[in-house]
């Protein structure tokens, strides 16, 4: 059995995810990470995913997943399962910080995605659109 290593940090902002299991681990089929939002906070915009499910499984507080349209509170032990082709989004409007797990399977959209994400949000100005709609489809996410 292989040692565990400490997760793999990204920041987006106040956004942190935590990479337990990356594109660069095993055959790259599988990707699962901490995420973590603070209160207020809404993202990515909405999408879709063109060649992977994800599976979002409440750590604590309450994240909102919106899915085709519906919104799910998602709290400890909830599961919301986003097929690929669903428009989906994630956000904590609620006054706590919300904790996820998110799995993605296979693993198309990994660590790599958001490490672009973060450099094209930390530019010192507003985020250019364009590149990150770019960014985005480039990793198989399709802005709704």
């Amino acid at each position: 059995m292989e040692a565990p290593r400490p997760p793999r940090l990204v920041r987006i902002g106040a956004l942190e995810l935590r990479f337990r299991v990356d594109e660069d681990d095993g055959a790259g089929d599988l990707v699962v990470f901490d995420f973590i939002v603070p209160p207020k906070a809404r993202v990515p915009i909405p999408h879709y995913h063109e060649a992977c499910d994800e599976m979002v499984y409440g750590v604590s507080g309450t994240m909102t997943t919106t899915l085709e349209g519906v919104a799910h509170e998602v709290r400890a032990g909830d599961v919301v399962f986003v097929p690929r082709g669903k428009v989906h989004h994630h956000a904590n409007p609620h006054d706590e910080t919300a904790h996820v797990l998110i799995v993605i399977a296979p693993g198309t959209i990994g660590r790599r995605y958001f490490e672009e994400m973060a450099a094209a949000v930390s530019t010192g100005g507003p985020p250019d659109p364009a590149v990150m709609q770019a960014i985005m489809l480039k990793h198989g996410l399709v802005p709704a």
